[in-house]
């Protein structure tokens, strides 16, 4: 059943489309590396994994302005040529895989710290694609990271791990997941760690 993520709205716009409401990505050469646990809702309730997400460096505002200009003209698969034509500025690892590359990654200053986004195309498996099935349709990961400096317990985020970006009956941008957002505690920034 597919799902419709109400946290899509709310900052899409900010990450891709409004260009007004974000600060501009910096540009950096540092390697940042954050680990998670993704913790499964709904019907995936109790499955965990551990992901790691590696920055080699954030996504500057005209990598942004192009994905704008992607999606106005093609929609989520304008969006999905636009992120495989980039560079990969990062990589989201998993237990079990090598990982692969995150084409877009962006950092906004916040009140307590900061708010990471990321998205980038999904790996279709060759089952999906040699059965043809309407998951391939889904074919974006995304996710966002609410870094706390202030206090850790709070870190938190969600993942969407089969996705597509779509226009809603109201006209408003949206996530459409392929099953359930997957939420992501025990937050650690060793960027941050290191500096302290």
């Amino acid at each position: 059943m597919n799902r419709q993520s109400k946290f899509g709205t709310s900052w899409i716009g900010a990450a891709l489309l409004t260009v007004g409401l974000m600060l501009p990505a910096v540009a950096s050469a540092q390697t940042e590396t954050i680990d998670a646990t993704a913790r499964g809702t709904s019907t995936q309730m109790g499955a965990i994994r551990n992901i790691k997400i590696v920055i080699t460096q954030f996504s500057t505002p005209e990598d942004k302005q192009a994905l704008v200009e992607a999606f106005q003209k093609g929609q989520n698969q304008g969006l999905v040529n636009a992120l495989e034509k980039m560079k990969p500025v990062g990589q989201i690892q998993m237990p079990g895989t090598v990982g692969y590359g995150l084409a877009y990654v962006s950092e906004t200053k916040t009140a307590t710290g900061r708010t990471i986004r990321f998205v980038t195309n999904r790996k279709i498996a060759f089952g999906e694609a040699a059965r043809g099935t309407q998951s391939q349709a889904y074919d974006l990961t995304a996710g966002e990271i609410n870094i706390d400096d202030q206090n850790k317990k709070n870190s938190k985020g969600v993942l969407f791990p089969a996705t597509q970006l779509i226009v809603n009956s109201e006209g408003n941008l949206q996530w459409e997941l392929r099953k359930n957002p997957w939420n992501l505690t025990n937050i650690i920034d060793w960027k941050k760690n290191k500096e302290q």
